[in-house]
């Protein structure tokens, strides 16, 4: 297991939260995440062994928000 935070752009409500969180919970390999709007992060704990990082940075982008390095 490794844990990874991201800097995330463009959230703004909690819909923005769910929305990412429901994206993140659908990869098979995702343990766990938490979306912070206060703080634009997302962390997210999961299996390297099932999932790369850049599958879980894909899957933010593609839900509509910017990650930046």
């Amino acid at each position: 297991m490794e844990t990874i935070i991201f800097n995330v752009e463009g959230m703004s409500c909690g819909h923005c939260v769910n929305s990412i969180k429901e994206a993140l919970n659908e990869l098979e390999g995702v343990c766990h995440s938490n979306v912070s709007l206060d703080d634009k992060t997302v962390e997210v704990k999961y299996d390297t062994s099932v999932i790369d990082v850049s599958k879980v940075r894909e899957a933010i982008v593609d839900t509509g928000y910017q990650v930046i390095a």
